[in-house]
């Protein structure tokens, strides 16, 4: 069976490498014939991390892209990653998918926020629908939360599948692994741009709590350098050291809004750090109530007084930190892996060619 892969970003990016890529060699054991085209390619992964432009190219991603499109049209099920052609409206973007070729469209986030809460009404007016259109049009949708699903639904797509964002237990083991200090550690793992937004706000709340009691608030990914400063280690991210960090961290922590686009997320911080047999601390939002069993495998906080009195409890009790990150690891076995949800997965894919 011949399967086209039209991901968002190529494997460098954390919602294409986990969403589609890590998918692929169960595939391909399984007898798919795999073909993967990103739109967008590390150059943009580098620019907006990095801060730089991402729009010089954008006309050559296009182009690729309408390229990738024709080639598809031999495929037996397209699995297409939000959209197939960012910011072009769905007027658009319907004629370039191939005929006769069932789409099963993939979303972990809440895109179509991108475009129908834009701050410009132009853009509003012209793409607010376009993820709808999307998703309609679809085989199959699958949605990384019931948030993403419920917009499915509403928007008319056929069959919508929940299918969460998951980890390959091969790489993470339950153990703990110390840093040299000996410290404890509260952690988190992102980009710059999530830690402005949600884990910053509460680095002075960490930090009061971590310190006295001779640790650290180790954010990984916050910057591109090791250093530490004001109470936080900051780690540089990258996919070979990440489990490494976050089983060097005694606490996991996911603060959010309570904004629509937070709504939209799913939760993969939190799995990850339960995956490492670490317990969590989370804003109660979206999916985070879900995953987020309070009292068994972490807490969830809402106010500040929360998070202190979560983060404490945890952070003075090591016998509840390892009941309760046993009890998390345990919900990523039945619930959050690779190695349950691959063959899903396959399933789904199987279907929609029919």
């Amino acid at each position: 069976m011949k399967l086209v892969i039209l991901s968002r970003y190529d494997a460098v990016a954390a919602s294409s490498r986990l969403r589609t890529a890590q998918y692929v060699p169960f595939l391909e054991a399984e007898g798919f014939q795999v073909s993967t085209r990103p739109f967008f390619d590390a150059t943009y992964i580098s620019a907006l991390y990095g801060g730089g432009s991402r729009k010089a190219h954008l006309g050559r991603y296009i182009r690729t892209r309408l390229a990738d499109l024709r080639a598809a049209g031999s495929a037996d099920v397209i699995w297409l990653e939000k959209e197939a052609l960012p910011w072009l409206p769905w007027l658009l973007e319907r004629p370039a998918w191939p005929r006769d070729v069932p789409v099963v469209s993939d979303h972990d986030d809440a895109v179509f926020h991108r475009y129908d809460h834009h701050r410009r009404a132009s853009v509003r007016g012209l793409l607010g629908g376009k993820i709808d259109g999307v998703m309609a049009a679809s085989r199959i949708v699958m949605a990384g939360n019931p948030y993403i699903a419920d917009r499915a639904r509403t928007a008319g797509a056929g069959r919508v599948e929940v299918v969460p964002t998951v980890v390959d237990l091969s790489r993470y083991p339950a153990s703990p692994l110390p840093p040299p200090d000996g410290g404890l550690r509260v952690g988190w793992v992102g980009t710059p741009m999530t830690w402005a937004d949600h884990a910053a706000p509460m680095q002075r709340l960490i930090v009061d709590v971590v310190i006295p009691r001779g640790g650290l608030f180790r954010a990984i990914g916050a910057r591109g350098t090791s250093e530490i400063e004001d109470g936080i280690e900051y780690l540089p991210w990258s996919e070979d050291t990440e489990v490494e960090a976050i089983r060097g961290m005694d606490v996991g922590i996911m603060p959010l809004d309570d904004s629509p686009w937070s709504r939209g997320k799913c939760g993969y911080k939190l799995i990850q750090y339960m995956a490492c047999g670490r317990p969590v601390v989370a804003s109660p939002t979206g999916v985070n109530t879900e995953i987020v069993e309070h009292g068994v495998n972490g807490f969830l906080a809402r106010t500040a007084k929360d998070w202190r009195d979560a983060l404490i409890t945890l952070l003075d009790d090591p016998a509840l930190r390892a009941r309760m990150g046993a009890a998390g690891r345990a919900k990523v076995e039945r619930s959050y892996s690779l190695q349950v949800w691959a063959p899903r997965v396959a399933a789904l894919l199987r279907g929609a060619a029919g």
